[in-house]
């Protein structure tokens, strides 16, 4: 992204804010009907708590756009769709959209079955066209170079570097890393047991490497982090022996990043991740194998890496073919 689009994107999320922050507060009445549908929800689904974060905000940012406290079960398909017309034009992604319209299809199949309403409005609503994205990962240089950025003779930096190997070894989320007991670590098995989305737990090998690295962060870093008799359930803690948030950790990647010389742009907060999925298939690793270690309750989900290894095969048949 150049300088230019990334203004004019700041400058539409800028908007976009203010737009919410001029419509009236979320009336009670609404208010309580999201917070019972979401309870329903999180009690048959396990929903994560980000999740329900952001669907209260959809749910909530309809309800106050109609702007009558108790109208959001009665809303109308015209409502619906004036209503996704008008995000569109702010310049709402197509993904923001499709996220509300599950967000808003799940709420209304919710009223049908508490008898709040009959009828569906989202019944005939298409689903906005998502653009296929692809995984940004590094390359196996690049990573190389990012693991060897901390500066391990200080505590904050052997934690940093703990924390990007064993991500990198284990293709972690992001909320799963910083919020990984103490508990869950077994190193002499080298091994994770990981509680994912929807509370699916699941065992993941940590590799001899980012294992010897949790050793010495064990050891030595995180008892003095956690100094003048401090104590953390959470494996990884800050200077005060805090757990740290993905806000701080996403800055510590882009911090390492820099001292190794790789474009900030290149990284996402999943790209070790991304990195570690396509590293093992381009390696050979079966992908049922990595779905077990991504966590994912789909396969399909998982197979949006296979598309990253053809891209490389055809990148390299062209670089080398004759007729490439």
């Amino acid at each position: 992204m150049d300088a230019k689009a990334g203004t004019r994107r700041a400058d539409a999320v800028a908007a976009r804010r203010q737009a919410a922050r001029a419509l009236p507060e979320l009336g009670a009445a609404d208010a309580q009907l999201i917070d019972r549908h979401l309870d329903a929800v999180w009690a048959e689904t396990g929903l994560s708590t980000a999740s329900r974060d952001s669907y209260r905000r959809d749910l909530a940012g309809f309800a106050r756009w109609r702007d009558r406290d108790g109208a959001l079960a009665s809303a109308s398909a015209a409502d619906l769709s004036q209503y996704l017309a008008m995000r569109a034009r702010d310049g709402y992604s197509p993904r923001s959209n499709a996220r509300l319209l599950s967000a808003l299809r799940g709420f209304f199949a919710w009223c049908i079955r508490q008898h709040l309403r009959s009828d569906d409005p989202t019944a005939l609503l298409g689903t906005p066209t998502l653009p296929r994205l692809l995984p940004k990962a590094l390359t196996e240089s690049q990573i190389t170079a990012l693991l060897a950025a901390p500066d391990v003779e200080t505590s904050d930096g052997l934690r940093d570097k703990a924390m990007l190997e064993l991500m990198y070894a284990t293709g972690l989320r992001v909320s799963e890393l910083v919020g990984l007991p103490a508990q869950a670590v077994n190193l002499r098995q080298g091994a994770l047991r990981v509680t994912g989305k929807g509370s699916r737990e699941r065992l993941v090998p940590m590799g001899e490497e980012a294992q010897h690295w949790l050793e010495r962060y064990a050891a030595t870093a995180r008892p003095a982090l956690l100094a003048k008799g401090r104590t953390s359930p959470f494996l990884f803690v800050d200077a005060k022996g805090d757990v740290l948030t993905r806000q701080q950790f996403w800055a510590t990647v882009k911090r390492m990043a820099a001292v190794a010389g790789i474009d900030p742009a290149r990284i996402s907060p999943h790209g070790l991740r991304h990195s570690f999925a396509t590293h093992l298939l381009n390696h050979g690793a079966d992908l049922r194998a990595l779905q077990m270690l991504l966590g994912h309750s789909s396969l399909s989900t998982t197979q949006i890496y296979t598309l990253v290894a053809k891209e490389k095969l055809k990148h390299l048949h062209r670089m080398h073919h004759p007729r490439g």
